[in-house]
């Protein structure tokens, strides 16, 4: 057993747990604590201090988080729901001083392809794979093979002249007062584009709403299956925890391209 610990830090909440990286069974209960208002860099920190200290894990257990952002180089170079003055920070060298040890930083949205393709609904799928989040926007991983191609950020894509999260995402669902059917239609146009551009062989549909995936997934017709993710808001955190656990040596089937 190979153990890690995840965080995965969001707009309004923080969660946490030791994770057996073999398995992608929590070890402990997963902790969850608010966001700070305003999302401010020192104030997260000492959230993610708090709940690494909360775990009581040793300074041998690798430790992953995973942040809404483009990740290059362990800097922040966009901020999603957080505050503006993670552009550009060295997000994870302010981590890495706070909590006393080396981390894997992620975005989490690849943190969450990641976990599906080691334990969830894209395990063993070979070929293109890509996952996408529902919820405030639209994230996204690539991955092609079991190998993570970072920071895609296929929510950006423009459809029919838009950004494709301002018509396509869960929050443009519930500000337009779309039913199912209407929004459907909205996720039809953006996927048809998905699969224009990269032909994937699969497409994971995650973000809370994917617990309705019954009430949309079937209005889709694409050429390749649409499934929702299997792991849910526990993603982020299996993720990053089995990334940290390869970053630390561990051996895995699932990579990230430099």
């Amino acid at each position: 057993m190979t153990k890690a610990v995840g965080i995965d830090i969001g707009g309004t909440g923080i969660k946490g747990a030791v994770i057996d990286t073999a398995t992608g069974a929590l070890l402990t209960d997963r902790i969850k604590l608010d966001t700070p208002k305003g999302g401010e860099p020192d104030d997260i920190v000492k959230v993610v201090v708090s709940i690494i200290e909360t775990l009581a894990v040793d300074a041998e257990v690798p430790v992953g988080v995973c942040f809404p952002a483009v990740i290059i180089k362990g800097h922040t170079m966009s901020a999603a729901n957080v505050s503006k003055k993670w552009i550009g920070l060295d997000a994870e060298k302010l981590f890495e001083k706070a909590l006393g040890r080396d981390i894997r930083f992620i975005n989490d949205a690849d943190a969450a392809g990641v976990a599906e393709v080691r334990y969830g609904a894209a395990k063993d799928v070979p070929g293109v794979v890509i996952l996408t989040t529902l919820g405030t926007g639209i994230g996204s991983a690539l991955i092609y093979n079991g190998v993570l191609v970072p920071n895609t950020e296929l929510g950006h894509l423009e459809v029919d002249g838009k950004d494709a999260e301002s018509r396509a995402s869960y929050s443009a669902k519930e500000r337009d007062d779309l039913s199912f059917k209407e929004w459907a239609k909205r996720l039809q146009r953006y996927y048809d584009t998905v699969e224009a551009l990269f032909s994937p062989d699969l497409i994971i549909v995650g973000g809370g709403i994917s617990k309705s995936y019954e009430e949309f997934l079937p209005l889709l017709e694409l050429r390749a299956p649409i499934v929702p993710a299997a792991l849910r808001n526990n993603a982020g955190i299996l993720g990053a925890a089995a990334l940290a656990a390869e970053h630390r040596g561990a051996t895995g089937h699932a990579a990230v391209a430099d």
